[in-house]
């Protein structure tokens, strides 16, 4: 399913958190866009030595008034009114995604095409939710439905509709429900798919539309510890897949392949995926990938 065409080179304003060593957050995000011909305007939300994976960490988390702060100097070059997209990901305090919420609509005004892909980064299955109280309702009430892509895995999905997924029939179905309630959104990308009909040795990640459904399967890949990072990887790919070709099929085949292939590569211990070593497989996943339509 496509589009119109997007501009030839797309401007993408991220607000995500910042490490100074690791891979996640704008640390992730901003070199896998760029890897794809994507401009970006990096907004960060905190500023750590590290991330959490890596146990202590030192540095600060911006309060909201700095996001604005920085957002309006950008506005004062002209600089949001040139973007494309927004891309979000874990956010501090509900403060700040109001904050993005604010600038979403800004661009929208001045770009009704832009787009909003917002990782709603709560919690996972068998870590429940580790963001700060009020973060899962903010998500759910305010940012899901201001949305144009959202990529939740499927502990976060579930969260969202209030219940537990019984196979990959009731996940569209249930998606296709939240795509009715919320007319903004246009696409649910549920990642990390392990419901009863999936092999134990796959996973799915299930893209959503009003008039199409579809997953692509990726062996699952056993690490210990998983390396962080990866939604937000995932997220970066997908959007900036998109932006170019406006085919959410086409786009989740190149995350999940970019995602799987990354991960092929990592070795047992690594906190972080090798984006750097392993940066062909951002632009051309080695291995093949299909989306197969569910419906």
């Amino acid at each position: 399913m496509s589009d119109a065409s997007a501009p030839s080179t797309p401007v993408v304003l991220s607000i995500q958190s910042h490490v100074a060593y690791g891979h996640v957050g704008n640390s992730a995000a901003v070199f896998t866009l760029q890897r794809l011909g994507i401009e970006v305007v990096a907004v960060n939300t905190v500023q750590f030595s590290n991330h959490t994976g890596y146990g202590e960490f030192r540095g600060q988390v911006f309060a909201a008034s700095h996001i604005e702060d920085v957002l309006e100097g950008l506005r004062a070059r002209g600089v949001l009114e040139q973007c494309s997209a927004v891309l979000s990901g874990y956010q501090g305090d509900a403060g700040t995604g109001e904050a993005i919420l604010d600038v979403v609509g800004e661009i929208r005004r001045s770009q009704p095409s832009a787009l909003y892909l917002c990782d709603p980064v709560m919690g996972d299955v068998g870590r429940g939710m580790f963001v700060r109280p009020g973060i899962p309702e903010f998500m759910q009430r305010r940012a899901v439905p201001c949305a144009d892509i959202i990529t939740p895995n499927q502990f976060e999905f579930e969260y969202l509709i209030g219940r537990s997924l019984a196979d990959t029939g009731d996940a569209i179905a249930a998606a296709r429900d939240l795509l009715q309630r919320e007319q903004q959104l246009r696409h649910v990308v549920i990642t990390s798919l392990v419901t009863p009909d999936v092999a134990d040795s796959r996973l799915r990640t299930l893209a959503v539309s009003r008039d199409q459904a579809g997953y692509v399967e990726a062996p699952r890949i056993v690490l210990e510890p998983l390396p962080n990072g990866m939604g937000d990887t995932f997220s970066a790919v997908l959007l900036g897949d998109y932006l170019r070709h406006r085919d959410i099929g086409q786009a989740l085949v190149h995350a999940t392949g970019t995602l799987t292939e990354l991960l092929q590569h990592t070795r047992t211990g690594m906190r972080d995926l090798p984006l750097i070593a392993a940066q062909q497989q951002l632009v051309a996943p080695s291995g093949r990938y299909h989306f197969k339509l569910a419906e």
